[in-house]
Order: structure tokens, then C-alpha cells, then sequence
């Protein structure tokens, strides 16, 4: 829907994921279109039982006001995604090779790349070094967020959703 498109609401995530060197697992990402706010969990195999679990975790950490929709690609890691339409989040695939309508998710796994570059064994990391790459991208001023970082534009989004106000 258009309103998803203009990233002028709150609660809907691009996810995606990267993959590691070999068979070192993946890394499934999810971005808030609004606040650009990055998250990410490591997984063992990019499938979608691993695939799933991660978006679980990563969409249902937060208030449910905070997660109405989620957009994929066609990966493999995706096939149980109406487990998550089960839990009130409405779920979109992009159109085949066109990248670029989750093109927040795509950016921000560009700068995850300067961190952890392609063909990085993913085994020789843990889920901690990861959350502290996530919380110093997040902690970026940004230009389209009027140099508020977006941990901070997240932050003052969940604020709203505790005071029952809508921020849009």
C-alpha cells in the first residue's frame, strides 16, 4: 500500500538476510521503514524454520502497534511467513529482482557489509559483536531524520504507542 511506500507510518519492516561464507548460517535484518531502525540475529541455517524464528523475534520484541507489516524477497527464508499474518502483521513480497522496493533493508545490510564483509565465515562472530554493530549503526545521525539518530526516532515512536498516541 501506498501509505507503506511513503515510510510516513510507523510499524512496517523490510527484512532480509545475508548470508555467510559457505554454511556459517545467515543474518536475518529488519529495518523500520519510518525510523530506519536496524536489527539483526544471527541464524545457524538460511531456511525458513531459522528464517521464522528470527522474524518472531526481531518483529514481537516490541509493542504489537510496532510491527503491522512486514516485506520480503522470494528467499527460501521466507516460505512460513503467514505465521507471522497469524500474529496481526500483514506480510508483502516484492516483485522478483527488484530489490530496491526494500531498498532501506538493502542500505543498511551495505553498511553491516563494512563491518562484516562478503565471504566472512559467520561461526567466528557471536550475537553479542553483532548487537554492538546494530546499536553503533543505529546510533548514526541521520540526514533524513533530520540528524536524530534512529534509535532515537524509534524511541520517541514507541513513546507514542505507551501514551496511546499516533505520531503520524
Amino acid at each position: 500500500p501506498e501509505e507503506i511506500n511513503q515510510k510516513t507510518t510507523f510499524g512496517h519492516w523490510e527484512l532480509d538476510v545475508v548470508e555467510g561464507k559457505g554454511h556459517s548460517g545467515g543474518i536475518v535484518t529488519a529495518v523500520e521503514r519510518k525510523s530506519r531502525y536496524y536489527d539483526a540475529l544471527k541464524i545457524q541455517n538460511i531456511d525458513s524454520e531459522f528464517g521464522i524464528w528470527a522474524q518472531k523475534e526481531l518483529l514481537t520484541k516490541h509493542p504489537i502497534q510496532a510491527a503491522k507489516s512486514a516485506t520480503f524477497d522470494n528467499g527460501k527464508e521466507n516460505y512460513n511467513h503467514s505465521q507471522l499474518n497469524k500474529l496481526g502483521i500483514k506480510t508483502y513480497f516484492c516483485d522478483p529482482y527488484c530489490s530496491w522496493q526494500k531498498g532501506s533493508n538493502e542500505n543498511h545490510n551495505g553498511i553491516l557489509r563494512r563491518y562484516i564483509p562478503k565471504k566472512t565465515d559467520f561461526s567466528t562472530f557471536t550475537q553479542t559483536e553483532l548487537n554492538l554493530i546494530i546499536w553503533e549503526i543505529n546510533n548514526r545521525p541521520r540526514k533524513c531524520l533530520q540528524y536524530e539518530t534512529s534509535r532515537e526516532a524509534f524511541q520517541r515512536e514507541l513513546q507514542y504507542i505507551k501514551k496511546g498516541k499516533c505520531s503520524d
